[in-house]
């Protein structure tokens, strides 16, 4: 199988599985959906008739009620609203409205910019989320491969056991936990970074992305404290699996560095399950922001989540779950992608 006729096929099962995801989300919250959609047409609706000022100055109140309560029956009628939720027009419908994230209105949030749509409310928040979780997985990523290759090459020395006694430490610190710490040692004792991770000054403010970047630093920080240390364990152990391989050993007959075959040889053949494993880190990461966003206040998709939750503005739930899902997919196929092109074997298997 050619690596054309691969990527169509982690495609099509990508889409198989969003639209399978997108009909049980809808199976579970049917009649809250329609109470979604009714909601966004009757404030359509009447946004578009306060806007019309000749048309107000033309009718009496009464008039003005009829007039928009007809509006907003037919609009009902033309999407299906007289229909139970489960029938074909309806289900195809919900499901155009949820893959084109068209969701309605939130019921109580609202974006930074005064908007309402679940839309404008998560397009606000999601790009502070992936530059988050991102940067910390491509920095974490980063020190754990470069770390656990260098623990590999010294395998059973001092310097690989405190490696493996760190990660074990590291990994059994919860990130929430370990996040009050350093915002009690960094922020109250030391005055070094601020508490909250939101910036105090407006996002229309043109110093507003140096000081989300200067407010991103103490979350950062503990993400990369607390992660490197699981990320070297597992590269070592990949890395001393391969190490063992009849190439490795030809190449040290060949005479080739022990350096050199470690970090361009033995690296090298461990990118496939490492190039998976950065994927599921970062989509399992982004999809798990709501503790650590609340944590340190950051501004970004987690922290809108517990806010959604905290006050069940349902749209906003709806949406997020559906973006997160989606962000998740991607990751996958992503990671599917270049695990076919760095492994032959994938494409042909």
């Amino acid at each position: 199988m050619g690596f054309g006729r691969f990527m169509l096929k982690r495609t099509i099962n990508m889409f198989i599985v969003l639209f399978f995801i997108i009909f049980i989300t809808i199976a579970l919250l049917g009649p809250s959906m329609d109470n979604i959609l009714r909601l966004s047409i009757e404030h359509d609706v009447r946004q578009e008739v306060v806007n019309n000022r000749a048309l107000i100055a033309g009718m009496s109140t009464q008039e003005l009620e009829r007039y928009m309560r007809e509006q907003i029956d037919a609009r009902m009628k033309a999407i299906g609203l007289d229909e139970p939720w489960h029938s074909p027009k309806r289900l195809w419908f919900t499901m155009l409205k949820i893959l084109t994230f068209d969701l309605g209105r939130a019921y109580f949030l609202i974006s930074e910019g005064g908007s309402s749509k679940v839309s404008d409310i998560i397009m606000e928040r999601l790009p502070r989320t992936v530059l988050l979780f991102t940067t910390a997985t491509a920095i974490v990523a980063a020190i754990g491969v470069f770390i656990g290759a260098f623990a590999a090459r010294r395998y059973g020395s001092i310097a690989d056991r405190v490696n493996s006694a760190f990660a074990v430490i590291s990994s059994s610190f919860p990130l929430w936990w370990t996040g009050m710490l350093m915002i009690l040692i960094f922020a109250f004792t030391l005055n070094v970074f601020p508490a909250r991770a939101t910036p105090v000054i407006p996002a229309s403010d043109p110093s507003y992305p140096i000081a989300l970047l200067y407010h991103m630093l103490l979350p950062l920080l503990t993400m990369v404290l607390i992660g490197f240390g699981s990320w070297s364990y597992i590269v070592r152990n990949l890395i001393i699996g391969i190490l063992g391989e009849d190439f490795i050993i030809a190449k040290r007959a060949m005479g080739i560095p022990e350096k050199r075959i470690v970090y361009a040889h033995a690296v090298k053949n461990a990118a496939p399950p490492i190039v998976t494993i950065v994927s599921l880190s970062l989509s399992s990461s982004i999809g798990g922001a709501i503790i650590s966003e609340a944590v340190f206040d950051w501004p970004g998709i987690g922290k809108l989540y517990f806010d959604a939750i905290s006050v069940f503005d349902l749209p906003v739930i709806v949406g997020l779950t559906y973006i997160t899902t989606l962000v998740f997919l991607i990751s996958i196929f992503i990671a599917d992608i270049l695990y076919g092109y760095f492994d032959p074997r994938v494409k042909v298997g």
